[in-house]
C-alpha cells in the first residue's frame, strides 16, 4: 500500500474544497453488485495531477507513483466467496482471508485521498460500496466530491459510440492487462481521462466545476 505524507483523516462533515492540482481515480472490487449486502474486497486508486502553468493551457498527467492499493480481509463467518465472482476479480478465498482489516484500509484510503476530488468509470457503484463500508466500519462516510468518467466521456466525445469501459479503452488503444484488478482498472480509467484531455480543452472544461457541469449534460443525451 502506498500513500503520501498525510496522517489525519479530515474531520469536517461537509465536502472539502476542490483540489485543482490533484484528482484521484478510484476503482473497487466487491463480493457482488448489491452495496446493501455485498462486501468490499479491494480498493485501487491513482492520482491525476494538473499542470496549470500560466504560460500554457492546463494539462493532466498520471502520477503512477501516487497510488493506493489494498485488499480487505473478510470477517470470520462471512459467506464463502462465490466461485463465479472470484473468476471475475481473481481475489481467491485465501487472498480474501489474508487481507488487511477493513477499518485500517478505509482510514488509510481516506487519508491518502484527502481533499482530492474522486473520479471513476461508472463510479456511482464504487461510491456506494465505499460509503457503505465506511459507515459500517468507521461510523460515517468520508466527505468527498465525485465525478463519473463515463458521463464526461459521453459528452466530450459524442462521436465515439462506446458504452462500456472496455469499448472506450479499445477505441483509444489503452491496454489493461489485468481487467477487474482494482488498481489496474483505476489506472486504465485515468489513462482514459488523459485521452479525453483534448476534448475537455475544446469544451473549456479544465477545472473540477467545469467538468461537473459538462458531465451533467449526460442526462440529455440519447442512449
Amino acid at each position: 500500500m502506498r500513500w503520501g505524507w498525510r496522517w489525519l483523516w479530515p474531520k469536517a462533515a461537509k465536502a472539502p474544497a476542490d483540489d485543482e492540482q490533484r484528482w484521484v481515480v478510484v476503482d473497487v472490487e466487491s463480493s457482488g453488485l448489491d452495496p446493501a449486502h455485498d462486501r468490499l474486497l479491494a480498493i485501487g486508486a491513482v492520482a491525476l495531477r494538473w499542470d496549470r502553468a500560466p504560460s500554457r493551457p492546463p494539462r493532466m498527467w498520471l502520477d503512477a507513483a501516487d497510488s493506493f492499493e489494498a485488499k480487505i480481509g473478510q470477517p470470520v463467518g462471512a459467506a464463502r466467496p462465490d466461485r463465479a465472482n472470484i473468476l471475475i476479480h481473481g481475489i481467491g478465498v485465501g487472498a480474501q482471508r489474508r487481507g488487511q482489516p477493513a477499518a485500517q484500509v478505509l482510514r488509510d484510503f481516506n487519508v491518502w485521498a484527502g481533499a482530492s476530488p474522486r473520479l471513476g468509470y461508472h463510479v456511482g457503484f464504487d461510491r456506494l460500496m465505499l460509503d457503505a463500508a465506511c459507515r459500517q466500519t468507521l461510523g460515517r462516510a468520508a466527505a468527498a466530491r465525485w465525478l463519473d468518467i463515463e458521463a464526461l466521456a459521453a459528452v466530450a466525445r459524442p462521436d465515439v459510440k462506446a458504452r462500456s469501459l472496455d469499448e472506450w479503452l479499445a477505441h483509444f488503444g489503452i491496454v489493461n492487462a489485468a481487467r477487474h484488478d482494482a488498481l489496474a482498472d483505476a489506472q486504465a480509467s485515468a489513462e482514459l481521462m488523459l485521452c479525453l484531455g483534448p476534448a475537455l480543452q475544446r469544451e473549456k472544461a479544465t477545472t473540477w466545476a467545469d467538468c461537473r457541469r459538462l458531465a451533467a449534460r449526460r442526462r440529455w443525451l440519447t442512449v
